[in-house]
């Protein structure tokens, strides 16, 4: 009966050593957490990213190999044509974010979809 007890406490002292997966970390670059922004912030109802999204705007699945960091943010907080001006709504982080994924963006290929 000792070496059962003894082998139960063993095994419930072992156990977390051996049974600990290595669970991959969130990803929390500023281009993931602007990728975050964009869709909270509501971007796809008007926009389309690699065929999700709204028509109202222009497609931005290329949007980084069109323009550079400082017009896509000039673009997202000021606004301009029929885009509204979000400078007062977003924080300068999760702008700085947004303008990182935006400029990812760099697909030629409007169909490709997104793993």
């Amino acid at each position: 009966m000792k070496s059962l007890h003894l082998a139960l406490v063993l095994l419930f002292c072992a156990a977390p050593v051996f049974c600990q997966q290595s669970s991959p970390s969130p990803d929390n670059s500023p281009r993931a957490r602007g990728e975050q922004a964009f869709t909270e912030n509501g971007c796809p109802q008007c926009h389309i990213v690699h065929q999700h999204g709204g028509t109202k705007g222009p497609d931005l699945s290329a949007v980084g190999s069109r323009l550079s960091d400082e017009q896509i943010r000039s673009q997202i907080l000021k606004g301009g044509k029929q885009m509204p001006a979000f400078g007062g709504i977003l924080q300068a982080a999760e702008a700085d974010d947004l303008v990182a994924y935006l400029h990812s963006l760099r697909d030629t290929d409007k169909t490709q979809k997104k793993p």
